[in-house]
């Protein structure tokens, strides 16, 4: 089909990776706190940093650069910062030096705990959440989205500032410590939108014509009241006559009934995700009446997954678009912060799939090429368009991404293949009398420090320095050292430490076939913690055990009982860049059924407990309720599918970090774990009252160690915690452990950590057994 020239179409991106290459922006800023980079050296990094991004951008064809979207930790905390919602346990350090003050509320301190962490809405990205009561007081602080916005001005760029909007960050709030858990944070709006007034007043007056506000919780199922709240806001910051044009942006999901709210707004713009589920937008605007007037930024590039666009698809899509908006212009459906930077430096890559992918560069030249064929017409295009055509159709036909054993594997699960031999109650017993355990008993959560040493001996054993038996020996002299460390700090069931892990879905994916590993695609997690999401790219087998071994040897060492330990198959998939050729639960019926074997070669070998993570359960929840239930079904069956087949005594435990639980209660419910633990102590043992609430039945080891945060807690610090868990969870459901794996810390700190947390299991224990002294 050839279609031909129309207005001029821009070019554009939401937001970009911020790392740089070689996630150069980690090290500076990790070096920073190390005190090896100075404050000036770290912020001339930054910009630096910038400056190639835009020019980048700029040189692949993109019209318009966003700026502000830049953080040398979270936009959100960034948001807090640029509105004065400084909790008043930092005011202090904010006011004595703002960039330690910045990063104190991302780390905490030593004496200040720091702010909430929770995923950014169904993605593995963490923001820092706001905290507000009803005494906040916002002030205006435009420095940072001003002088960024210079930095590209002066560089001649048209750059874009990007704002998270006024309703999306009081949304993400929560209620601060101290303030009682009804406050709605929603209610501040009115005090909020002048300080927004504000800082647009000073980005126009430093050049900017248009600013982006994102309002991607508007995607959610959202109450009269908090559309209400939207129109209002939209139509206050829309009255200003002191402000550049604002394009109101959504993405991962439809907009719904919030569509026709911000379609009659007084805005300049709006800009919508139409890539996956959110390609019910098309049909949601067309009954709208469309845009008449305005700016649509149509997001047709998927900015969340790593495959190649097809292009085709997009011109019709965009061509549809023409006929509902004042103008059409392209982008990726949302920033690409959520993909690698580029798809070119992985070398090892089969250069057949390598066809098949495109990263945040790669993405960035679709968009543009979009914007062309849709400018322009489409013969203008039609080399990319016949190279695209030749690239999906290999795919498509590759005997990479099927295997017919694993195909007929996966059709023959029946119910009972994912239901447990005995019920919970029979269970317990078992396992009771099978691991003869203390009330309260201790344990971690899986990892513990992956030193310089460990990746030091992987890097080598990659580059071919050391052999695998020299390898090994190195393994398992650390986890020698793991072992003896837990049980003279009196842990009860231990762990191995997992040192031969570079990541919970890495490893496993780079032992599993239809996986692909990359070498550079490094993807930010929260802050300064970046990982890289391997690639379903086929079919999924195990060849052989991936972990016994590891176990196996750790359990030769001790009486006490050892973890195996697992990701599980939901995590295995939001974790990494999923396959966008077949339902989501079919590749969880595949990996379920991989991760089964490796449970049943681990019980073979005398594992007692083993833990199956699933920390993703929660994140990978669809953000609209309709589609609820049926991800639920199938995400909760591949659990069971993977756990189901062991030993009534054998005992399963399952781990979920960071996330808002309320929402997926039964679901935890439904997967008929023996024992979950959860990340607790940043949120006081909230989600222990949530499962009390529930009625949940079996037993839970709520967090009381923040391993996201250098502090080290006193034993009376995780001791007050262990008795407010106690007030919801009886003494013979509740386990003490940390929130989350020990990976990211280092050993002073974990080794005083952990016999700080053992101290406080054994004083409470004291008192509910009447030996305290």
């Amino acid at each position: 089909m050839t279609t031909h020239a129309t207005a001029a179409a821009r070019a554009t991106v939401y937001g970009y990776p911020r790392q740089g290459p070689d996630r150069k922006l980690k090290k500076a800023v990790e070096g920073y706190w190390k005190g090896r980079v100075t404050a000036e050296a770290l912020r001339e990094t930054a910009a630096g940093l910038r400056r190639t991004t835009w020019r980048q951008l700029a040189d692949a064809g993109l019209h318009e650069v966003p700026t502000g979207d830049f953080s040398m930790y979270d936009h959100v905390l960034d948001t807090s910062v640029m509105v004065g919602a400084v909790p008043d346990r930092h005011r202090a350090a904010v006011e004595a030096d703002p960039l330690d003050g910045y990063f104190a509320m991302a780390r905490g301190t030593r004496e200040v705990a720091p702010l909430e962490m929770t995923k950014w809405f169904d993605t593995n990205y963490h923001y820092l959440v706001p905290e507000l009561g009803p005494d906040t007081v916002f002030r205006a602080d435009s420095a940072k989205q001003v002088a960024e916005l210079r930095e590209a001005v002066a560089l001649g760029h048209t750059p874009r500032p990007v704002l998270v909007g006024p309703v999306t960050y009081l949304l993400l709030a929560k209620p601060a410590p101290g303030v009682d858990g009804s406050f709605v944070p929603l209610t501040l709006l009115d005090r909020l939108i002048p300080v927004y007034a504000e800082v647009l007043a000073d980005l126009r007056a430093a050049g900017a014509e248009w600013v982006q506000l994102d309002e991607p919780a508007l995607v959610q199922d959202r109450t009269a009241a908090e559309l209400n709240a939207a129109a209002r806001a939209c139509r206050e910051l829309g009255a200003l006559t002191d402000r550049p044009k604002l394009l109101v942006a959504s993405y991962f999901d439809r907009l719904g009934e919030a569509l026709p709210v911000l379609a009659k707004a007084p805005v300049e713009g709006l800009a919508l995700d139409f890539t996956g589920p959110a390609s019910a937008n098309l049909d949601d605007l067309a009954a709208a009446g469309g845009l008449p007037g305005k700016r649509l930024v149509a997001g047709v590039v998927d900015g969340r997954n790593v495959w190649i666009n097809d292009l085709s698809a997009s011109l019709s899509t965009l061509g549809t678009l023409l006929g509902l908006a004042g103008r059409v212009d392209v982008a990726a459906s949302c920033s690409l912060l959520h993909v690698p930077l580029d798809a070119t430096v992985e070398r090892e890559v089969d250069p057949q799939i390598a066809r098949w992918l495109a990263f945040a560069r790669q993405k960035t030249a679709e968009i543009v090429t979009l914007a062309r064929g849709l400018s322009d017409g489409t013969d203008t295009i039609a080399a990319q368009l016949a190279a695209n055509r030749a690239d999906l159709a290999s795919r498509a036909g590759s005997a990479l991404t099927r295997d017919p054993a694993v195909r007929a594997r996966a059709q023959a699960v029946t119910g009972a293949d994912a239901r447990r031999s005995r019920p919970y109650a029979e269970r317990v017993a078992a396992q009771r009398d099978r691991l003869r355990l203390p009330q309260l008993p201790t344990t971690t959560i899986g990892s513990f420090p992956q030193t310089a040493e460990l990746r030091t001996a992987r890097a080598d054993l990659r580059a071919g320095r050391i052999g695998t038996a020299g390898y090994e020996e190195r393994i398992e002299a650390e986890i020698r050292e793991v072992v003896s460390f837990q049980e003279k700090a009196g842990l009860d069931v231990l762990v191995h430490g997992e040192p031969e892990r570079n990541d919970m879905v890495q490893y496993f994916a780079e032992r599993l076939t239809g996986y692909l590993a990359t070498r550079h695609g490094w993807v930010q997690s929260y802050g300064t913690r970046y990982v890289r999401p391997p690639i379903l790219a086929g079919d999924i087998s195990r060849p052989e055990p991936m972990t016994v071994r590891w176990t196996a040897y750790a359990q030769s060492l001790t009486d006490r009982p050892v973890k195996g330990m697992l990701t599980g198959p939901v995590t295995m998939l939001a974790w990494s860049f999923v396959r966008d050729d077949q339902p989501l639960a079919e590749t969880a019926r595949q990996v379920a059924l991989a991760l089964r074997d490796e449970v049943a070669d681990l019980e073979a070998a005398g594992t007692s407990v083993i833990q199956v993570d699933e920390p993703a359960l929660r994140e990978t929840l669809p953000l609209r309720a309709a589609g609820r239930p049926g991800y639920l079904a199938w995400a909760t069956e591949a659990f069971r599918l993977t756990t189901a087949g062991v030993r009534p005594d054998t005992q399963i435990h399952t781990h979920m970090c960071y996330a808002e639980f309320g929402d997926i209660l039964q679901a935890i419910d439904d997967l008929d774990a023996d024992v979950i633990s959860l990340e607790a102590a940043r949120s006081h043992m909230q989600v222990a009252g949530e499962l009390a609430e529930a009625g949940y039945p079996r037993e839970v080891g709520p967090g009381v160690y923040d391993i996201h945060s250098p502090r080290v807690p006193s034993a009376e610090e995780a001791a007050a915690l262990l008795r407010r868990g106690l007030e919801a969870i009886p003494p013979e459901r509740l386990w003490v452990n940390p929130d989350c794996g020990l990976k990211t810390r280092g050993w002073p700190e974990v080794r005083t950590s952990l016999k700080h947390m053992v101290a406080a299991a054994r004083e409470v224990r004291a008192v509910l057994d009447g030996t305290a002294s």
